[in-house]
């Protein structure tokens, strides 16, 4: 008899013995919207906003920006979906790695105004209040995490990014992309040692 499983709202349903697959709704969706299906769209959208949200926050910091972003990867979702392969990985990592991708974009492409503006601004208080000097820590520091995960390895990046910036566990993050829980532990045991490396951290 089959077990059910339902993981962040997606229906999945594994085989004791490990010879079926677990269900993809997200990439199930990524078909119809493929054809154009509005509803499905919507079905999407509902399903994985708030998470892609929450990653694309995480690597602007900027709330204004970070809602630009967000309606900037449904649109990618939308003209792109007959581009996504159901053989190369599951349907939810697919628009979690749009969004990780557009997330960075907005960060390089807006750093050298970002740095002009907050040195200025910084220049312009003769004391700065703690909320500014926050903000602009964080987001330096976002943009040296991002840099830092461009180093890794394909598989230790989407690990890192469904766990850090998607609020995945480990076991979710096996489910999403059929890997073994004991390889993504690897995968983001190894992400981590060289993502300090490349930011200089001493663990």
């Amino acid at each position: 008899m089959l077990g059910e499983m339902v993981i962040d709202g997606v229906d999945v349903t594994e085989d004791p013995d490990g010879d079926s697959p677990p269900r993809d709704h997200a990439a199930e969706l990524l078909a119809r919207i493929a054809a154009h299906d509005h509803g499905a769209f919507a079905e999407l959208y509902d399903m994985l906003s708030a998470r892609v949200f929450g990653l694309i926050l995480r690597v602007v910091v900027n709330r204004a920006q970070s809602e630009e972003v967000l309606q900037e990867v449904f649109l990618d979702v939308w003209q792109s979906a007959a581009s996504f392969a159901p053989n190369k990985g599951q349907g939810r990592t697919w628009v979690m790695t749009i969004a990780y991708r557009r997330s960075v974009d907005r960060v390089r492409s807006a750093q050298s105004s970002a740095d002009r503006d907050e040195r200025a601004g910084l220049r312009e208080l003769n004391t700065p209040q703690d909320g500014v000097a926050e903000q602009v820590e964080l987001r330096v520091e976002s943009r040296r995490v991002a840099r830092a995960l461009e180093a890794l390895s394909g598989p230790q990046r989407e690990a890192l990014t469904l766990a850090y910036f998607g609020g995945y566990s480990q076991s979710e993050i096996a489910a999403l992309t059929a890997t073994p829980v004991g390889t993504i532990k690897t995968r983001m045991r190894d992400g981590l040692s060289r993502l300090r490396q490349e930011m200089g951290v001493t663990p």
